[in-house]
């Protein structure tokens, strides 16, 4: 069978490539994928640790069968996201979206338009900007992240699995109706360079009440950098360093507020 490999972040970087044809034996896993990816670019190897899996565009399992056509994603430790790539709901009160370009000055109010109802005591905004100090660099990265000690951040740069952060932003959204019953959200990321001081992502929650859309957005923030398939560079004069962490496949503390 026929599947199709999408490297993101540091393996893009190794492999020199995004994308990998490979043709596996039927009953093959995405176990077996990786090996075969390893076994073409040897440099992704120590990387196995930190990784975690997708199918399809939702997490899966190491042991999950493949079927001819599928895509097979190794996710990479995560940020902790040419136009928009968004997913509004129908009115809107849900907007999820990517951006390649700067947020304007509104951002803020232009959010809040859309979402609140005159039913609406609480909005809840979180801004998340470049700043010069370095944060923590992604297991194996180490080695180049002292290279740059002691030297200002930049810009960072950001690239994401675009539908696969959508459906994961979506999925967070539906956990934060359930948890806080907050139904209007917006989560807004960058994709691409974000310059010192400009905003990489916009999360606002609106609810009745102020309690609900100060959790919504912290649960918003917090599962996005832990979950969402979008990785962030820090970019110095001569060099960059990969940040974040494993990601996460679902919450960190399933069913509990």
């Amino acid at each position: 069978m026929h599947v199709r490999v999408r490297l993101f972040a540091i393996q893009r970087q190794m492999a020199g490539a995004r994308e990998v044809p490979l043709e596996l034996a039927d009953g093959a896993t995405v176990e077996d994928a990786w090996i075969a990816i390893v076994g073409l670019f040897p440099a992704l190897a120590p990387g196995r640790p930190s990784l975690r899996f997708a199918c399809n565009g939702d997490y899966a399992e190491p042991t999950t069968a493949l079927a001819d056509g599928d895509e097979v994603a190794f996710i990479p430790p995560v940020s902790g996201g040419s136009g928009a790539v968004s997913a509004d709901g129908p009115e809107p009160r849900l907007i999820l979206e990517l951006h390649g370009e700067p947020f304007p000055a509104t951002i803020l109010a232009d959010l809040e338009a859309r979402l609140a109802t005159d039913e609406d005591g609480a909005v809840v905004a979180f801004v998340g900007r470049t700043r010069v100090s370095p944060g923590t660099p992604a297991p194996g990265q180490e080695a180049e992240a002292a290279r740059h000690a002691g030297r200002a951040v930049e810009a960072l740069e950001y690239e994401a699995h675009d539908s696969m952060a959508i459906k994961i932003l979506a999925t967070i959204a539906d956990e934060i109706a359930e948890r806080f019953g907050v139904e209007r959200l917006a989560i807004v990321h960058r994709i691409g360079a974000v310059p010192l001081g400009e905003a990489s992502i916009v999360v606002v929650a609106v609810a009745a009440h102020r309690d609900a859309a100060f959790r919504a957005a912290r649960y918003a923030i917090d599962e996005t950098k832990a979950r969402a398939p979008i990785w962030k560079a820090e970019q110095f004069s001569d060099g960059q360093v990969w940040i974040g962490a494993p990601a996460r496949s679902g919450p960190e503390h399933p069913g509990s507020d």
